[in-house]
């Protein structure tokens, strides 16, 4: 799966990262907490979170996350989009509730991982 399908699928907007939208996401995770994050995620990833700081894009960086989807319509402010731009980390904005979108993700084949 692609950034863009995650896109498309989830109905969300690029806030950064359009450049990227080809990049493939084999694996998913859908967290708040980044120590949870950190535990879990295998690269390629794509994360699905309400966390708007800059913790969510430290997080994504060192674990080789490609992509960040904020869920429930949230945007992060610009000094975090910008750190985004600097890392070459996508993010997107779904107005879907973390549930909802991870659920279309696992039914249009993407999974957790190990």
């Amino acid at each position: 799966m692609t950034v863009s399908d995650i896109k498309n699928l989830l109905g969300a907007s690029f806030l950064c990262g359009e450049d990227h939208a080809d990049r493939e996401v084999h694996t998913a995770c859908g967290s708040d907490m980044m120590s949870d994050v950190l535990a879990f995620v295998k690269d390629q990833s794509v994360l699905l979170t309400g966390l708007c700081n800059p913790q969510s894009v430290r997080t994504a960086e060192m674990m080789d996350i490609v992509c960040i989807v904020f869920v429930r319509g949230k945007t992060p402010d610009e000094s975090v989009i910008e750190l985004a731009k600097e890392r070459k980390i996508v993010l997107l904005s779904t107005p879907m509730r973390m549930f909802a979108a991870c659920g279309i993700l696992y039914e249009n084949g993407l999974r957790g991982g190990e």
